[in-house]
This record gives C-alpha cells, structure tokens and sequence, in this order.
C-alpha cells in the first residue's frame, strides 16, 4: 500500500510540475503575441486617412484592440485587423483597407499572413470591402493604378518626427 501511495504521489507531483510548466509558456506566448499586436498598431496608427488631415488613430478609425496576432508555429504570424470606418456609407474604406495592407505588408519585420476586415456593424457595404482587401489579386492591380498608388503612398509615408 506503500509502494500506491509513493506512486500516487510521485504522479501527482509530476502533473502539477508539467501543468506549471504549460501554464508558464502559455503566459509566454500571451506575452508575444501581445508585444507582436503592438508592433502591428504601431506601424499604422501613423497612416493617415485618405480625406482628412489626420490619422486613422486620432480618427479611432484603429486602436490597440482592433488588432489580433496568432502564432502560426516556425516564426509566422497571422495577423487580423477589424478597423471601423468614421460613418457607415465611408466612401473610402476600401482606400483605408489598402493602405493598412500596403503599410504592413512594407513594414513588417517579421513573415505574416495578414487578414483585414471592417469591424462587423461599422459599414453598410463590409461584407463586400472585406473580400475586397484581401483579395491579393485586386490590391495588385489597385496598385498598379498611378492614381490610386499616389493616395495610397500619400497615405502610409511616415509622418516627420
């Protein structure tokens, strides 16, 4: 009876070790990914709204909680972003959309998937805008629009320190 009780005891002591252990590193990985959603917000905090002469951040257009960093394993990333335009019917939330994908698609120091969606309520037409930016096919050729590519790069430059 011993010998069971020493067992027992033994095995429970290694399941509350191995439990410390997964508790820590999911804390870890909690830790990374938030300090990775900072890094994201702080690249495009600064891109500036298409129309006016301020930021999408000043505007609440983005915030901290709009963006979402999941680890995808072997040092990948998928990064989601729900912004919320200024009105419902913003004619330029689409515009918004690409200059959030350029802007991180140029900055990002590190291998990314990137998906970004209006923030769900926030625009009549979203479910038609989200597949359009992250349609990779249609921000090529947005881009490749002289017009469009203008704005955009208006847009995402950094501001002067």
């Amino acid at each position: 009876m011993e010998i069971v009780s020493g067992l027992v005891s033994f095995t429970v002591s290694k399941v509350l070790q191995f439990s410390r252990i997964s508790e820590h590193k999911n804390a870890q990985t909690t830790k990374k990914m938030e300090e990775k959603a900072l890094e994201v917000y702080d690249i495009i905090r600064t891109i500036r709204d298409p129309e006016k002469p301020n930021t999408l951040e000043e505007l609440d257009v983005v915030s901290e909680k709009c963006v979402e960093v999941q680890d995808l394993g072997d040092e990948e990333y998928l990064i989601i972003i729900k912004f919320s335009p200024t009105v419902p019917h913003c004619s330029l939330a689409t515009l918004i959309g690409l200059c959030l994908q350029v802007k991180l698609q140029r900055c990002l120091p590190f291998k990314h998937k990137l998906e970004i969606y209006i923030s769900e309520g926030t625009h009549s037409t979203e479910e038609d805008i989200n597949k359009q930016i992250n349609d990779k096919e249609r921000v090529a050729a947005a881009m490749e629009n002289p017009n469009l590519r203008e704005i955009v790069e208006q847009c995402v430059i950094e501001p002067d320190d």
